[in-house]
This record gives C-alpha cells, structure tokens and sequence, in this order.
C-alpha cells in the first residue's frame, strides 16, 4: 500500500510533537504503566489523571498493593466504575508479589497469564514497558486502521481484531510501545469518531478512506445489543440515631460494594422481609435516576421511610449496618449510591 518505514516515522514524529502530557507516560515503571491502562479501560483519560496519582501515593509498590485490603483497594477506585477492573488487578498482583519476586514478568505469555490480562492489556503494558513486539488494537487504533486502508471489517468481531494485529505486527518491531501510543493518540486526538481533522492529519496521504470519500462510513460496526432495562426501587431508613441504612451487595455486579438497600420494583415487600418488620414508606418518589451500564440500565426510584426504626428492637442481617452519614467515607460506595447520599445528605 505505502512505504511502511515512511508512514511509521512521520507518525512517530507527529507523536512526538503533540502527545499529551500524562503522569503515566513520565515514567518507565512497568507497574504504573499496567495500572494506567488497567485505569484507562473504558474511562476518559482526564478523569483518570487524578485517580492515578492518588492510587500510586498510596500503593505505591506493587507490594504494598499486594498487602492491602481489598475495600481500600475499592475506596481508591470509587467513581471510576468497572469495579471488576481493581478487583482483577488487585488479584494479578497478589500473584505478581508472591510468585514473581514483585516484578512486573517481561515475558508476555507469563504476564497474558495474570487475573484479568486480555490482549490489549497485554499488548500495551508489553510494548510500552519493555519494547516487545506486540500491536494495541482498541477503539482507536480500529478507527485508525479500518480508515487508513478503507476497510469494510466488522470491527466487533473477535477475527477481525485477530486481522489487525497480524497487519500492524511489522510497525512494532522496534519502538513497539512508541507506534502503539501514537496510534491510539491519532485516534484520540485527530482521527476522531465524529468530524475527524483529515486537515490536520500526518498520514493523511497514506489514506485510502480520505482518498475515497468514505471516512464517515469507518470502521463498520456491528449493531450493539439493546440495554435491559430494569427498575430498581431504593429505600432510605434512618434510626433513632439519625443513621442511615445500607447493605453490603452480594449480586456479581458491583460486588461487596456499599448501597442503601434496593429491590427490583417487582420486590416491593423486600427491605420489610429483610428486617423482619413493617416500616411504612412514602408512596411517592424523593428521587428519580438512571444509571447505564455496558449492557444494563437502573431506572432507579429513591423512597423514604415515613418513621424512624428503632435500633434498638431492630436485628439486622449480617449484610446490612447502620451508618453515620459523616462516615461516608469509610464505605465503598458505587456512583449511583454517591449520587442519592449526596441528595439525602441534604436532609440531615
């Protein structure tokens, strides 16, 4: 198609005057550099600058990480979502600290083995760490790519990604990690989803979907499946003390993580079954939300209970507790459950 020794360095060159500046990339610690991507996975670079930072001054060896408690763990992860993402990392380093003398494996079959290293992990942590030839393909490198050559692929299939990778395997023979960083920063920055800058691109010449007309039309994606929807009823419970009530979740999703009590709409009798006593509650919403998942949205009410319960005559189960509302803090909390404490805090 072109000169790949000639598309590769003005890509680099181009990568090397406009990359952004990011904590991740001011260092070669190959466990900083896992821990950014693990981060970057789903979520926008400027909300996980400032996670990073925080995450890396705590736990700043992968020893210290290896020791510490998972709901800490948790409570530095609070608001990036994805919550399988630190428990996965948590665990592989765990095995990194006890099984490989707290060193990040620079053999890239070893570190695929690790809780939650999927190809893109692998590629870019291998790559950007320790120069191993070994292509990123994500969302931007698909936008990237498919448009270069006008590819018509179906970017949501496993083979074509399997495609690129075997495409792109001769850019990463040398400074493999530099190529990756630019191809996704290319893509971030100006061969973007919508109103790419074509204007403004280093490799423009080199693209057949600029040539041809057709960059609107890339990368082919297949329809995505429609989100269930599921409504969820939530209830807050105060006691005499001016506590509220929450409950560890023992669901997959989000698990171990704190929330005030929640049913679906079709369990209207579950916090009164839960505790084993009849607690009036209001018939009409203080709160309406919606929370989107990947493949699930909560369409969530918030209720309040009319009285407050007696503590005292009042046995909870094992999973729920009595919280102070300035303990906050001390509780992993999911975003959804962030939002209503900071609605009702108002109310104390």
């Amino acid at each position: 198609m072109y000169s790949e020794a000639n598309f590769k360095s003005k890509l680099i060159h181009w990568f090397d005057e406009n990359q952004r500046q990011m904590p991740w990339r001011e260092t070669t610690n190959p466990y900083y550099i896992w821990l950014s991507e693990v981060m970057l996975q789903q979520t926008q670079v400027n909300t996980v600058r400032e996670y990073y930072l925080k995450f890396i001054n705590r736990f700043p060896t992968i020893s210290d990480l290896s020791k510490a408690e998972e709901d800490e763990v948790l409570k530095y992860w609070e608001g990036l979502g994805y919550y399988s993402r630190a428990r996965n990392f948590h665990t592989a380093v765990k095995d990194v600290d006890e099984n490989h003398a707290a060193t990040v494996p620079r053999d890239p079959e070893i570190f695929k083995k690790l809780k939650g290293v999927g190809p893109y992990t692998q590629a870019a942590v291998m790559s950007i760490a320790f120069d191993q030839p070994l292509a990123t393909v994500d969302g931007n490198v698909f936008r990237v790519w498919s448009r270069l050559n006008n590819d018509n692929r179906d970017t949501k299939l496993q083979s074509t990604r399997k495609a690129y990778e075997i495409e792109l395997s001769p850019y990463v023979q040398s400074q493999s990690g530099t190529f990756n960083q630019a191809m996704m920063e290319l893509g971030a920055l100006v061969c973007t989803p919508k109103n790419p800058l074509c204007l403004f691109c280093p490799v423009q010449q080199h693209c057949e979907a600029f040539e041809q007309g057709t960059v609107s039309e890339l990368p082919v994606k297949s329809k995505k499946i429609k989100k269930k929807n599921v409504k969820q009823h939530v209830y807050i419970i105060k006691n005499l003390n001016d506590e509220v009530l929450i409950e560890k979740r023992k669901a997959k999703l989000l698990n171990n993580m704190w929330e005030f009590p929640m049913y679906e709409a079709t369990a209207s009798e579950g916090i009164n079954q839960a505790l084993n006593i009849d607690i009036p509650i209001s018939t009409t919403p203080i709160k309406h939300l919606k929370h989107q998942f990947t493949h699930l949205t909560w369409d969530i009410d918030v209720f309040e209970a009319k009285t407050a319960v007696d503590h005292t005559k009042t046995e909870l189960p094992e999973e729920m507790t009595w919280m102070k509302m300035t303990d906050k803090e001390m509780y992993n909390f999911p975003v959804s459950m962030t939002k209503i404490y900071e609605f009702i805090k108002k109310q104390f």
